[in-house]
């Protein structure tokens, strides 16, 4: 069972983003690309980023904003507050501003889609209603198959549920637009929801299980008995960003669901979505908390690893290290061919702080636009 609460409710929440069960991030913090300009200090958790002709916008859920960049680095604020806000994007024909918003701490009390519209129209797609209503991954299998009793009461003790169902659970994290309709990836649902202009909710795609067979380090890393080595646990692939691509079929990225460190290895991973009929295929792996992934001119994919302090892009279904950067929690594509990132200010107090950012990358160079320091 992930922990996947509103990232708004404090800063240490970012580091149990997703990890069942909750354990500390191993995060690496490579040295930053060359050739830094820093602009101004204004964001705490830039969770997305949306390019519309020259404008940025961005989804800032430690803040409680939606808001735009200015020429001088400021966050001119659209929505605030803006609770929990995690997703955004403007329309295609630039008329209704969409963003994702979740409440509640220990538990989530609300999650959904906002839709502002012309002349002062607000609709709200009410997911965590759905959720309760529908529970698209009630029928997935979670945990262990038939395990012995050795096992279940190792998984026990490790804070791990041994065999389990999709639980009713919604957090509506990241947004795009589909032709007439929005598609949200649910970070608590494990699924992909459409929403209409009118705040309608249905299931587009369901995210089978993600199988890792415990190995005798990982079980030892994880202080398990013998008889877990060689077991599958089932665990959950969390949707976290998804974006149209120009075969006009989407792409999604995933988080593993437990516990996201090297202990269990680089495990999140890329997805193909048909949104005709919600087939999904996987075609990368092995990065280091996906959290949110951008498409290129030329098709590639750019993918951000967190818990890496990286990003990687993947042509052609091969994965590939492009860039350096601490803490990188979103990007997305920009006019030309660049790119524009997010990252989160520092979240461990007994190492070195840095400034949360959004930052502009042209050939492989940064440009901070936009800081926070805590």
């Amino acid at each position: 069972m992930k922990q996947f609460r509103a990232l708004g409710a404090g800063i240490a929440a970012l580091a149990l983003i997703l990890a069942t069960p909750t354990m500390a991030s191993a995060g690496q913090k490579p040295k930053p690309a060359p050739g830094p300009v820093v602009k101004s200090s204004q964001v705490v958790a830039p969770f997305n980023l949306d390019i519309d002709g020259r404008d940025v916008h961005v989804a800032d859920g430690f803040a409680g904003i939606v808001g735009t960049l200015a020429a001088d680095g400021s966050i001119t604020p659209t929505v605030n507050p803006a609770p929990g806000a995690s997703g955004v994007e403007v329309s295609q024909n630039g008329r209704t501003l969409a963003f994702t918003t979740t409440e509640g701490e220990k538990e989530i009390t609300a999650s959904g889609l906002n839709l502002w519209g012309p002349r002062g129209s607000k609709v709200y797609a009410d997911t965590l209603a759905y959720e309760q209503a529908n529970n698209p991954d009630q029928d997935v299998a979670y945990g262990v198959e038939n395990p012995s009793q050795c096992v279940s009461d190792a998984l026990t003790a490790a804070g791990f549920p041994v065999s389990y169902t999709g639980l009713v659970d919604s957090h509506a994290y990241s947004v795009t637009q589909w032709g007439r309709q929005w598609v949200i990836a649910d970070a608590g649902a494990n699924a992909l929801l459409a929403a209409d202009s009118a705040g309608r909710v249905s299931t587009l795609a369901v995210f089978p299980a993600q199988p890792t067979t415990i190995t005798s380090e990982m079980a030892a890393a994880l202080s398990l008995p013998d008889c877990v080595v060689g077991i599958p646990y089932r665990f959950e692939a969390v949707p976290t960003d998804v974006e149209v691509g120009r075969d006009g079929m989407l792409y999604v990225t995933t988080l593993p669901g437990g516990p996201e460190s090297p202990v269990l290895g680089a495990r999140g991973a890329l997805w193909r979505v048909n949104p005709w009929n919600g087939s999904a295929t996987q075609i990368a792996t092995g990065f280091l908390g996906a959290t949110n992934l951008a498409i290129g001119q030329r098709g590639e994919i750019y993918v951000a690893e967190y818990f890496a302090s990286a990003i990687s892009v993947v042509r052609n279904g091969t994965k590939s290290h492009f860039l350096d950067l601490t803490n990188v929690v979103a990007i997305e594509a920009g006019r030309g061919g660049s790119l524009w990132a997010g990252t989160t200010i520092s979240l461990d107090p007994a190492g070195p702080q840095v400034p949360g950012t959004i930052v502009e990358i042209v050939n492989g160079k940064w440009h901070k636009k936009a800081s926070f320091r805590h």
